[in-house]
């Protein structure tokens, strides 16, 4: 793929994880997790660089025994953006992708679509992109596991939120919900911007890092994916990821 800026992946990989400890580690058909995550971003072909950002010795090394690249951060973070930020400050580098550490099953046409928004963007008006998936069923609109977003009639973020967003008061009308898919595209200029800023109300209400870039007049375009990734959040994930390499 011939692309006129220099394009970086970037796997944020902390060690701890609330629900499922150790995940990254855990062997997925003869690979750990992570190793299988990192190979898959490679192998897209879309990246100049793939690097895995850790906290972790275990997780550095046994990217570095697959012959993988990896970054040690050097000190603790918040949030997947911040470990990145750190990471890339002193990259020569246009675009940064955050790819999952738990997501092995890279979604490649996913990934092209985020890279298109900015080849489109000549006026450099887009600071970062991400994705939105339209969901169906009520149980998973009215989860607050799935962040919902709202966009202006540009495909422009105008919030996130973990409630129901849009209230749909007016019965009659059709009312679309979209989940965001947490995969972003960053210009590197707006990454390290949300990296010296502090975290903001809004994110802290609600655990979502992206509503920091909206709260500080950042844009963020959303692309629209029918395409669902398979994360790996509990050990049921994990058996079910194993099956689709037997």
């Amino acid at each position: 793929m011939s692309k006129p800026f220099k394009v970086i992946a970037m796997i944020p990989a902390r060690y701890e994880a609330s629900r499922f400890p150790g995940k990254l580690m855990q062997d997925l058909a003869g690979k750990p997790v992570i190793v299988r995550t990192y190979e898959s971003a490679k192998s897209t072909q879309l990246f100049d660089e793939v690097y895995v950002v850790t906290d972790s010795e275990l997780i550095f090394s046994e990217i570095e025994k697959h012959g993988g690249q990896a970054i040690m951060s050097q000190k603790e973070h918040e949030c997947g953006s911040d470990r990145i930020a750190e990471a890339v400050q002193d990259m020569n580098v246009d675009i940064v992708i955050n790819v999952q550490g738990d997501e092995p099953f890279i979604n490649e046409k996913a990934l092209s679509q985020l890279l298109n928004v900015f080849e489109t963007d000549t006026e450099k008006q887009i600071d970062l992109a991400s994705l939105k998936l339209k969901l169906t069923s009520e149980e998973d609109i009215v989860n607050p596991n799935h962040v919902k977003v709202i966009t202006d009639l540009n495909n422009f973020a105008l919030y996130f939120s973990r409630s129901v967003i849009p209230f749909h008061r007016a019965k009659e009308l059709k009312v679309d919900y979209f989940k965001h898919v947490g995969i972003y595209a960053f210009r590197k200029e707006a990454l390290m911007a949300f990296y010296h800023l502090p975290m903001s109300p809004l994110e802290a209400a609600e655990k979502i890092e992206c509503i920091r870039y909206l709260e500080n007049g950042k844009t963020i375009k959303m692309v629209e994916t029918q395409e669902v990734s398979i994360g790996i959040d509990t050990p049921e994930d994990l058996e079910k990821a194993r099956l689709r390499f037997t």
